[in-house]
């Protein structure tokens, strides 16, 4: 993590908040307990539990730090209604090959979550959608050939 920014819809800043809450607060509570629980154990060269409990703290400080470098360089972006494909924007496209829609948000690539139908701008899809309007035709590179969707709506 350089210099670089993080785009992010609203949505997605305020639920990096509410992640880095839960983990400064709750989380560090319960991963504390567990060690001085573990500690109770007696000899920690061969406590499993203390070992456990420290290798979750080491993950857990490492998010939170990840969390808060995120956040203090994060440009939260405005979803208005363009007239064209912008970060923020939900579209429905038809694709092709499968002669099915489907619906896809796009955010910043620290918001990509593909098994939510969330694509980064960054992604060879959500560049080729941006700027877009309801009816044009995108075509994308894939592995498997091109890809061809008809954008139906974009909200």
């Amino acid at each position: 993590m350089g210099n670089e920014e993080f785009v992010l819809t609203q949505e997605g800043y305020d639920k990096l908040v509410e992640e880095l809450e839960q983990l400064k607060g709750p989380k560090r509570r319960e991963v504390a307990d567990r060690l001085k629980q573990a500690i109770s154990y007696g000899d920690l060269r061969e406590n499993s539990e203390y070992h456990a409990a420290k290798d979750d703290q080491a993950f857990m400080e490492t998010k939170i730090k990840q969390l808060e470098t995120m956040l203090r360089k994060a440009r939260v972006v405005k979803v208005e209604r363009a007239s064209g494909v912008a970060i923020g924007s939900k579209v429905v496209l038809y694709d092709e090959e499968f002669d099915e829609d489907v619906e896809y948000t796009i955010v910043g690539q620290a918001e990509a979550d593909v098994a939510n139908n969330k694509i980064s701008y960054e992604s060879p899809l959500g560049k080729s959608l941006i700027g877009k309007q309801v009816n044009d035709v995108i075509q994308v590179e894939a592995p498997v050939g091109i890809i061809t969707y008809k954008l139906l709506e974009v909200k």
